[in-house]
C-alpha cells in the first residue's frame, strides 16, 4: 500500500493524524497533513483506511 496526501484538497484538519498518527503529521510549514509513511506496514491498513474515510476533504489518496 501507497499512502499520499493530495496537498491541492487538504484543508488541515487533522483526522488523519488522528486516525493513523504513526502514517501522518501536520506539517510545520503550512496547515496540511504530511505523510511520514509512505508505505505502511499491514498492521497500519485499517487505521491507514480509516483516516481516507474519516478526511472531510478526501485528501487521503490510497494505491494497493
Amino acid at each position: 500500500m501507497r499512502v499520499e496526501v493530495d496537498l491541492t484538497r487538504c484543508a488541515g484538519y487533522g483526522n488523519c493524524v488522528e486516525a493513523a498518527p504513526e502514517v501522518f503529521q501536520m506539517s510545520d510549514v503550512a496547515d496540511v497533513a504530511d505523510v511520514i509513511l509512505p508505505e505502511p506496514g499491514d498492521e497500519l491498513a485499517e487505521s491507514v483506511h480509516k483516516a481516507a474515510r474519516v478526511c472531510p476533504a478526501d485528501a487521503v489518496v490510497i494505491t494497493e
